[in-house]
């Protein structure tokens, strides 16, 4: 159909918001799958970066160098005597880049896979109760569980969005 037919310019226009708020979150998954890879190094990074190279845990001014430092101590402790625990967070990164790729069916027709988006939604939702029950299990600070259930949060706004584009398209341009 040509672009200047009543309602097809609309579409167009909602389906190109659509694949950027969408690739824009595809794009999160990515970069946060491929930073889960080298952790230690990161965190290494951090705390040079923060002129924190050489000092402990104990001896941190602030709450987040404390942090910082103490994740940094724990994965050269672990990384040093059992190795392979890196394997775990390698098949987080992995997972990471592989749900990502199931948005790809979205990204080029949105309205026969918008179950996706609502998976992905449930899954944002789901981030929550998890950051804070695990989270406490696992003696991980308060103010990291709100960061943690802040990608959540999110990660649902793009996808909220993304679902009632859809809706939108779905329906020819008219908000349904």
């Amino acid at each position: 159909m040509p672009a200047n037919v009543p309602g097809v310019a609309g579409a167009v226009s909602t389906l190109k918001r659509f694949r950027l708020v969408l690739g824009l979150f595809m794009l999160g998954l990515v970069l946060s799958g491929l930073t889960a890879f080298p952790l230690l190094y990161e965190l290494e990074q951090l705390a040079a970066a923060r002129g924190q190279a050489t000092a402990h845990a104990e001896a941190a001014q602030h709450a987040l160098d404390y942090w910082i430092l103490t994740v940094r101590d724990g994965l050269r402790a672990t990384y040093a005597r059992y190795p392979w625990v890196a394997y775990g967070t390698d098949w987080l990164a992995f997972a990471h880049l592989v749900i990502a790729i199931f948005f790809i069916g979205p990204y080029r027709d949105p309205v026969r896979n918008i179950w996706v988006l609502k998976a992905g939604l449930s899954a944002c939702v789901l981030v929550v109760p998890l950051a804070l029950i695990c989270g406490e299990l696992r003696g991980i600070p308060w103010g990291w569980r709100l960061l943690d259930c802040s990608f959540g949060v999110l990660g649902a706004l793009p996808l909220g969005y993304c679902v009632r584009l859809a809706k939108r398209l779905e329906t020819g341009g008219k908000k349904p």
